[in-house]
């Protein structure tokens, strides 16, 4: 994997950009059905043993695009996202069976997170909105559950949650975040959207990382 490791420049991006299939550009056309994740010529990149285990996991690494995000922040290390899947795994954060994946399950990850990268973390449940602001006091980032269809702010999802974005600020009113799975430029990095929006996606939970 010796494209898929490098160091960030701060001076560029604070918080850099990773998008949980690994042709960012590409993700549009996967989320419409025009075309697969097989389709991808970066898939080696993501740490995957094979093809088919990427076109397993692709659809379900929100969670670690948003470790991968805060790790290469903070650490400068650029971890592949099926390697961090598969750690994950092996603490018990996701669960594996018949090719079904249940996860990302928030205790173990928050163990995993203090007892392989020293960070500490902290799981938030029944978090109103405008309560945001006052986790990002305490905490550098909050990956937040929202439903996936934050991609297109004017649409009403039919629920809550099921997807992690990962949360870098609050502004004016607004939230700040990185979606792993927006369809195009504008809807992956720095999305802005006023915290009464995003309170129709969030589902009230998260996990707070420093």
């Amino acid at each position: 994997m010796e494209n898929s490791i490098h160091k960030p420049d701060p001076l560029v991006e604070k918080v850099p950009y990773y998008s949980q299939w690994e042709s960012r550009d590409m993700v549009e056309d996967i989320i419409a059905k025009r075309t697969t994740a097989a389709s991808d010529p970066l898939w080696r990149e993501s740490g995957a043993l094979d093809l088919c285990e990427y076109l397993l996991w692709s659809g379900h690494i929100c969670g670690m695009a948003c470790l991968k995000m805060v790790l290469a922040s903070r650490t400068g290390v650029v971890w592949p996202t099926l390697e961090l899947a598969r750690k994950m795994t092996f603490c018990g954060g996701y669960r594996v069976e018949n090719d079904k994946i249940r996860g990302l399950i928030y205790q173990p990850f928050v163990d995993c997170l203090q007892r392989e990268f020293g960070m500490r973390a902290k799981i938030c449940t029944n978090l109103e909105v405008q309560s945001i602001p006052a986790v990002l006091d305490c905490y550098e980032f909050f990956m937040a559950s929202v439903h996936h269809s934050i991609r297109w702010p004017d649409v009403v999802p039919t629920s809550k949650g099921g997807h992690l974005v990962l949360v870098t600020a609050v502004k004016d009113g607004c939230v700040i975040f990185h979606n792993p799975s927006g369809h195009t430029r504008a809807a992956q990095n720095d999305v802005s959207m006023t915290l009464e929006r995003f309170a129709v996606f969030f589902a009230g939970r998260g996990i707070a990382i420093v």
